[in-house]
C-alpha cells in the first residue's frame, strides 16, 4: 500500500533533499527511519530536490508499504519524530491512493526566499542580509516580467542536465512584513526593513529561485534595469544573470496537488 508522508525540515545540516553518495541529505535520514521502523527495506521519493541548505515547509513524500504489514500511520508518524533529528519533522503519515505520486502529481510549487536589510542577529540563519537601499517597486516590476511561460535557462545552474529549460510562472512579487521578534519584543527595527519574495511555478529548474532572487536584488539596487530581465528570457546566459544568493533563506513553502 502507498503512503505519503508531510513533513518540513530545517535544511542547514544537509546536502539538500535528493541521495547523494557520500553526503548527508534528507530523503536518507526519511529512508533510514522508515526501513528501521519497518524493517524492510524502503524507498521514498519526494515533490522535487531542494538545494543544499535551503529548507521545506509542508513537503510532501511517498513510500510503498509492502503488502501484509500492519501499519498504523498515526503511530508511525509518533515514531519517526522519536529517531529522525530535531531538524526534521514529520506532520502526518497518510494512506495514498495507489497511483498517487509525490513529484509528477504536484501542480504547483511555491518558493518563499527572506532578506533583513539592517543587521538582525536573530534573522541570520534564516534570512540574507542585504544591507542595500533598494527599489521594491523596481524589483516587483522585474518579477512580474517572470510570469507566464518562458525558457528560464538564464537562471538554470550551469551544466544540469533536463529534459526542457521551459516553466511556467504562476506568481511572482515581493512584499515587506514585521517578524514575530519585532513585533512581540520590540526589537529596534527599521520600517522596510524586512522582505521576503514569493513565487510559484508548476516546476523549477537547479539554482533558479536562488539566481533570480540575486537578479532582482540586482535590479532593487539599481545594477540593471527592471526591463533587462525580459532581455534574459528571451536569450540570456547563466552569466548575464544576477549570482545566486545563499541557500539558507529559501524555503520550498508550498506543494499543491
Amino acid at each position: 500500500m502507498r503512503y505519503k508522508v508531510i513533513l518540513s525540515y530545517d535544511g542547514s545540516p544537509f546536502c539538500g533533499w535528493q541521495l547523494q553518495p557520500d553526503a548527508d541529505t534528507v530523503q536518507e535520514r526519511l529512508e533510514k527511519a522508515l526501513s528501521t521502523l519497518l524493517r524492510t527495506d524502503i524507498q521514498v521519493t519526494g515533490a522535487g530536490r531542494t538545494d543544499s541548505g535551503v529548507n521545506a515547509i509542508g513537503y510532501t513524500a511517498h513510500f510503498d508499504c509492502p503488502s501484509g504489514t500492519d501499519l498504523d500511520a498515526g503511530v508511525l508518524g509518533y515514531k519517526l519524530n522519536a529517531i529522525l533529528p530535531s531538524s526534521i519533522r514529520v506532520h502526518e503519515v497518510l494512506p495514498a491512493g495507489e497511483d498517487f505520486h509525490a513529484r509528477f502529481d504536484a501542480r504547483l510549487r511555491e518558493y518563499t526566499y527572506f532578506i533583513h536589510r539592517t543587521k538582525d542577529p536573530f534573522m541570520d540563519r534564516y534570512s540574507c542580509f542585504c544591507p542595500y537601499p533598494l527599489d521594491l517597486d523596481a524589483m516587483n516590476k522585474a518579477a512580474a516580467a517572470l510570469v507566464g511561460t518562458h525558457d528560464f535557462s538564464c537562471f538554470q545552474k550551469t551544466g544540469s542536465d533536463v529534459r526542457t529549460p521551459v516553466c511556467t510562472v504562476y506568481s511572482a512579487g515581493w512584499s515587506t512584513y514585521v517578524p514575530d521578534h519585532v513585533k512581540l519584543m520590540g526589537y529596534p527595527a527599521e520600517e522596510g526593513g524586512y522582505l521576503y519574495f514569493k513565487i510559484s511555478a508548476n516546476r523549477f529548474l537547479r539554482n533558479m529561485v536562488r539566481a533570480i532572487v540575486g537578479t532582482l536584488i540586482e535590479v532593487g539596487r539599481g545594477k540593471r534595469t527592471a526591463e533587462s530581465v525580459v532581455g534574459l528570457l528571451q536569450g540570456g546566459a547563466r552569466g548575464d544573470a544576477g549570482e545566486s544568493v545563499p541557500g539558507k533563506a529559501l524555503f520550498l513553502s508550498k506543494v499543491e496537488y
